[in-house]
């Protein structure tokens, strides 16, 4: 699947697992075309958001020989899927690659959890991810050229997390919609996965966060951007034609 068309979402900052994701698809021969939304970067309070940085990146990709497009796109929008979709194949060609990065987080307990909270959640991680996913697959069905989707997921499937509810529920979601879909599409050979790359350093941990967390990676170090998006970079190849439905944890055998 390398030298293929690559569409990656939530790739809005440059210290992002999204912006790195898009340079090792890119350096392996991928067109790419990335998602952003940096409005909800602002509101969570990265400081590496700017609404300038998209057409930069784009940019920089293109510096390695590739075809590169990108849209702000919110993934609320029930018509998100079909607008991505023919948006990339007008640009730059029918896609198979799917990374879907972009995701919704607000970190509450039961006790501060409320049904508004849940459904941006759920508006996002499960119904974004689900129907651009499976507007995706219906587009190379009968195609017979094969595919790669990827999806990205939390702890959640390796061990409790407290006190991050809403989030973990809708990733736990997408584990479940990963092996499901994976059994559907095989006969298409599209793969299905999904990987959890653990706590990572992408721009919002304090140093106080960061000496927390090193002492629970046996590695001594907290995992990259660059360390999930080389994972990727080996399961959207025709080297993983045989790797389908797993939730892989590329975590540096971090314990909690």
């Amino acid at each position: 699947m390398n030298k293929g068309i690559a569409i990656v979402t939530g790739a809005s900052r440059p210290k992002g697992i999204g912006a790195a994701i898009c340079r090792e698809l890119a350096l392996k021969g991928n067109h790419v075309f990335f998602t952003h939304l940096t409005p909800y970067d602002h509101a969570t309070g990265y400081e590496d958001a700017d609404h300038k940085w998209a057409e930069r990146f784009a940019s920089e990709l293109r510096e390695k020989g590739v075809n590169v497009g990108h849209m702000n796109l919110d993934l609320t929008d029930h018509y998100a899927p079909q607008t991505l979709l023919d948006k990339v194949e007008s640009e730059l060609g029918k896609p198979t690659i799917l990374v879907n990065n972009a995701t919704h987080c607000e970190e509450v307990s039961y006790k501060e959890l409320t049904a508004d909270i849940l459904g941006k959640h759920c508006a996002v991680n499960v119904q974004g991810t689900c129907m651009l996913t499976v507007e995706f697959a219906k587009r190379l069905e009968g195609t017979r050229i094969g595919g790669r989707i990827v999806n990205l997921v939390s702890g959640q499937d390796k061990s409790p997390v407290g006190g991050n509810l809403a989030y973990i529920t809708s990733k736990g979601a997408i584990s479940a919609f990963t092996r499901s879909l994976a059994t559907e599409l095989a006969p298409e050979e599209i793969t299905v996965n999904a990987i959890d790359p653990g706590p990572t350093n992408s721009g919002s941990m304090d140093q106080e966060t960061q000496d927390f967390l090193k002492r629970k990676f046996p590695t001594g170090r907290i995992g990259t951007p660059e360390d999930a998006a080389r994972l990727i970079g080996f399961l959207t190849s025709l080297e993983a034609k045989w790797v389908t439905g797993q939730i892989i944890h590329s975590d540096g055998g971090f314990r909690d």
